[in-house]
């Protein structure tokens, strides 16, 4: 015990005036008074910094409203404290939660600034850990000659303040122009707050090693008063499980990296490693009991209704998104090819991929200095792989690399140091070199801000917006409609539940119509139409509680399968026949694609309704005559006027887009069924409009065309 504590005082002494100060030949010649700044207080300038710029560029960007996927649940959510979708992502509504009070701006966008904020502070991160790498570096034994090569007069001093701060600098800017971190520091999602955990994460664990490298090579002495720093981690981990526990549960492999290259197998047979488990798993469960607490509120949404143990497990665990993992060689060769392209178009353009360069670099770069490092950003790479290989999710899976994305920046901030390194060896002036230096950190970012800025400036965004509006526009008072897009459904909640836009519409999900807590929305928000089909609901719901109990019972009893789909039928057709007797009924064009779950619901729909286009729904006509209706006037901005562009796979263009093309060839269709060719012909051009290559509108150009030129 006195060893240690003599150890403590020596590090003390010695330290506590440069903490943060690298070990170079001439450092110790250098007096406070002759740095204009600690390489301490450096380090968080230079993050501050790169927050700045980074919260700027996002805070521009920013959209000013709802946004598609999961935006407008989450908002919903957020406001009234309820449940979000699985696994609930509870600290992230809280926090989010403090953001939708904020005074200033409509509900969406307040939220929507909480992930610029965090995502800012993430890329402001970076460059704290990266900084943290360089500093370690600097104890650590070398493992070539021309490693040990140091700046050996008072004038190349600042060589070494540029080879930690210049990589920090360019990797944190990496970061912030990254294309996936962009778009989530720009909308409601929460992925922004899950990479500035994990990168809070990282950070705490390398300043750990570092302060522990730093007093064993001036003690040799075994160091456990650094643990403050590994327990703070731990704290976060658990807390950071409590947003989206997936992608930060594949980083522990990483983790345990730094713990074994610092401390070896000693550390997992010892307390600090169940103090450091208890810390977690208390912060887990601290996080996790806001779930059944707000379920027990009954708020606007509550999705599962999450209030015993075993639901609670099912929420967390997201047992409904299971089947979206698939370990099949076919499904993990489509999502290889789709990640290769995804990391390709990460960081610029993908035909100038010299961020990727630097980052491969970097990679062989910390392999020959710190197998730590190195080990560390592969194991990254590896875990996150291995899961998104096999996940078919399509919407969000970009998120899902962040921690790829993570460690490819840190990779590029370790390129540029090696650049850098190269430069130094060379004679040249300092002003040149400095130059020179201070041009491939800003060059590799450069290109990724000019690459990504077309796809992630959504400061004219409202594609969500404009889209529920103009559905609504064509609906009756009353009206109900069903659908199931989710493009839709999402963002519907946030204009009927926030904005209060449209009440008297009856919205349906019927995806969500087999989950029993929608039920439970839907006597919340439309309690008349519950009570008219009342019947057909409850009988429904029974046996749909006994489905979310034991689903392997159906699959294995066809009868039970049998059943639960029959009841299903029989209470949308009740909802359909009995609001119909009120005002019409619309769906969208989603429910006429037959497939195994709607397939009856489908036949009995076009077996029994006339279908006429009504904006961007069918209107369920009881009769086959003609319907008239208005001229739709939509509102279509950034849709296909080329202010916003969009990569090929996003969500607008592969479901918002093909939605106004194929009503609007529809209506056209229908206008020339019933001899309309004139205002048929007004409503092809104006799908053509929006994609001048669409097969079926010109064709029904060129037939109601020719029908006026020969009556």
């Amino acid at each position: 015990m006195a060893q240690r504590t003599a150890a403590e005082k020596r590090f003390r002494d010695k330290h506590e005036s440069r903490i943060d100060s690298p070990r170079t030949s001439n450092v110790h010649t250098q007096s406070n008074s002759e740095r204009a700044i600690s390489f301490a207080r450096a380090q968080w300038l230079c993050a501050g910094a790169i927050f700045l710029i980074a919260l700027v560029l996002y805070s521009w960007t920013l959209a000013p409203t709802v946004t598609l996927v999961d935006s407008g649940e989450l908002i919903v959510v957020a406001h009234g404290l309820g449940v979000a979708h699985p696994p609930g992502v509870p600290l992230w509504v809280m926090l989010a939660h403090l953001a939708s009070l904020m005074p200033v701006g409509n509900v969406a966008v307040r939220v929507n600034f909480s992930s610029a904020l965090f995502a800012a502070l993430a890329s402001g991160l970076v460059t704290l850990v990266v900084a943290e790498f360089m500093m370690t570096a600097s104890y650590l034994p070398t493992r070539t000659k021309r490693a040990t090569q140091r700046p050996q007069n008072s004038r190349d001093a600042g060589v070494g303040a540029l080879l930690i701060f210049a990589p920090a600098l360019g990797a944190g800017l990496l970061m912030a122009f990254s294309r996936t971190l962009w778009f989530y520091g720009t909308v409601t999602e929460v992925y922004a707050l899950n990479t500035l955990l994990i990168l809070v994460i990282f950070f705490l664990m390398f300043r750990w090693r570092r302060r522990i490298v730093a007093e064993r090579r001036d003690s040799g002495a075994a160091v456990t008063m650094h643990d403050r720093w590994l327990y703070a981690a731990a704290l976060v981990f658990g807390l950071a499980l409590g947003d989206h526990h997936v992608t930060v549960g594949l980083t522990l492999p990483a983790v345990a990296v730094i713990v074994f290259r610092t401390e070896g197998l000693r550390f997992f047979v010892s307390r600090r490693i169940i103090y450091a488990a208890l810390i977690s798993i208390g912060a887990l469960v601290a996080v996790y009991a806001y779930l059944p607490l707000a379920a027990s509120h009954s708020p606007v949404i509550n999705w599962g209704n999450p209030r015993s143990l075993q639901e609670i497990w099912w929420h967390i665990s997201g047992r409904q998104y299971r089947v979206y993992l698939s370990f099949s060689p076919n499904t993990i060769g489509v999502q290889f090819v789709e990640s290769y392209r995804l990391v390709l178009c990460e960081f610029g353009p993908a035909w100038l991929p010299l961020p990727l360069l630097l980052a491969f670099a970097g990679f062989a770069s910390a392999y020959k200095r710190d197998r730590t490092l190195f080990w560390f950003l592969l194991f990254i790479v590896i875990a996150d792989l291995a899961y998104d290989l096999s996940y078919q999710i399509a919407e969000d899976k970009d998120a899902y690399y962040l921690p790829t994305f993570i460690s490819i920046a840190i990779a590029g901030g370790l390129g540029i140091r090696w650049f850098i390194q190269v430069l130094v060896a060379k004679p040249m002036l300092p002003g040149k070199r400095y130059v020179l230096a201070a041009t491939i950190a800003l060059l590799a970012p450069a290109i990724a801000f000019a690459g990504n800025w077309p796809f992630n400036n959504r400061r004219h965004y409202f594609i969500a917006q404009d889209y529920v509006e103009n559905l609504l526009s064509t609906i009756a008072p009353n009206g109900m409609l069903l659908t199931q897009d989710w493009q839709v459904a999402s963002p519907m909640f946030y204009a009927q539940e926030i904005e209060q836009l449209r009440r008297d519409v009856k919205v349906v999900d019927v995806n969500l119509l087999r989950r029993s807590w929608y039920f439970d929305y839907l006597r919340h928000a439309y309690p008349e139409l519950v009570e008219r089909s009342r019947e057909k609901i409850d009988a429904f719901v029974a046996i749909l509680r006994e489905w979310e109990r034991d689903p392997a019972a159906f699959a294995r009893d066809q009868l039970l399968s049998e059943r639960i789909t029959a009841a299903f039928f029989e209470m949308i057709r009740s909802m359909v026949i009995n609001e119909n007797r009120i005002a019409p009924v619309y769906i969208t064009r989603d429910l006429l694609f037959t497939d195994t779950l709607n397939g009856e619901l489908t036949k009995w729909i076009t077996q029994n309704y006339q279908l006429v286009p009504e904006g961007l729904a069918f209107n369920l006509a009881a009769d086959q005559s003609f319907h008239d209706s208005p001229e739709p006037h939509f509102e279509t901005r950034g849709l296909a006027d080329g202010t916003l562009r969009f990569a090929q796979d996003d969500v607008v263009k592969l479901k918002v887009l093909p939605v106004y093309t194929s009503m609007l060839t529809n209506r056209g269709r229908y206008l020339a069924l019933f001899n309309q060719h004139e205002r048929a012909i007004v409503a092809f051009n104006e799908a053509l409009a929006l994609n001048p290559g669409l097969a079926a509108a010109q064709e029904g150009l060129a037939m109601s065309e020719a029908k006026l030129r020969r009556p």
